[in-house]
């Protein structure tokens, strides 16, 4: 039976793969989170992998408090780019596996095209600079991982956009959000399937390391996004479309972060659903 670490199990995107693991019976899942495991910690983590003879690392431990990360841009590459190099280094060392999440932050949003994975990175914020950074090394450490680039990432778990939406909806009699930042909502619950897709794949010889870009299909504002939010919700609350410049935020946002999802469709044969389609999905199970 193969072994899977999980790191940051307890956010977003390891709940997501903690609910599909009883689907996958003939792995085991080591879920680990800041409580568990210090990802920061070489010795810990390498003794980690090894003790349990770990076969595949998912990082889903991240730094994402994008506006907190410009007065704390130490802390943040520590965790998505220092530690990033440990877990590598430990997976490489015991012949394992890594599946590592990245974000769209990487680009600078300038774009008029879905970037695909070899487009060039300019990252414009604290959290774009260390989550490239963190791409870069595991690269460097780990020629056996996958990076998985997403955005716009949301859940049925903790705190994310869906969620402040619906709160604030039932809260106001009017909302203002941006519409000119373009992209893709991400429901981790897809997110964390593709991954493991991609862990699955191994087993007929499948696994081919490199950049990949993942969300759901589709296009939309977050203007866009929360009128369908608060529709889906049935909630009675006017949207205003704003423009950035009318809300300032210590980050600078890429203004446009389609991603392209052709190399992970093509490669890992994953099948990705409409935005609104698991928007709907999600918003079920809340």
């Amino acid at each position: 039976m193969k072994t899977l670490l999980v790191t940051g199990a307890n956010g977003q995107l390891g709940n997501s793969i903690r609910l599909l693991a009883k689907n996958y019976s003939g792995y085991n899942f080591l879920f680990t989170d800041v409580d568990t495991l210090d990802i920061t910690d070489p010795a810990a983590v390498r003794a980690m992998i090894k003790d349990n003879r770990v076969d595949y690392v998912l990082n889903c431990a991240a730094y994402t408090a994008v506006d907190k990360a410009e007065e704390d841009e130490v802390l943040c590459r520590r965790i998505n780019a220092f530690a990033v190099g440990v877990l590598g280094e430990a997976a490489h060392e015991a012949g394992a596996k890594m599946i590592h999440v990245s974000t769209d932050y990487v680009f600078n949003g300038t774009g008029y095209r879905p970037y695909v994975e070899t487009d060039a990175t300019r990252p414009v914020s604290a959290y774009g600079r260390t989550k490239l950074a963190g791409e870069e090394i595991l690269q460097e450490v780990c020629p056996d991982a996958v990076i998985i680039r997403t955005a716009w990432l949301y859940s049925e778990f903790g705190n994310n956009f869906v969620k402040t939406v619906l709160r604030l909806g039932k809260e106001r009699d009017e909302l203002g959000f941006v519409f000119d930042q373009i992209g893709t909502p991400t429901y981790a619950g897809d997110l964390a399937a593709a991954m493991l897709a991609v862990v699955t794949s191994d087993e007929r010889n499948a696994f081919v390391p490199g950049i990949y870009h993942f969300s759901n299909e589709g296009v939309c504002s977050w203007y866009d996004f929360t009128v369908k939010i608060l529709q889906i919700a049935g909630i009675d609350c006017r949207v205003l479309p704003i423009e950035t410049k009318d809300y300032p935020t210590k980050a600078v946002r890429p203004p446009y972060s389609v991603l392209n999802k052709r190399k992970i469709k093509e490669t890992y044969g994953v099948v990705i659903p409409h935005w609104e389609e698991s928007l709907r999905l999600c918003m079920d199970k809340l």
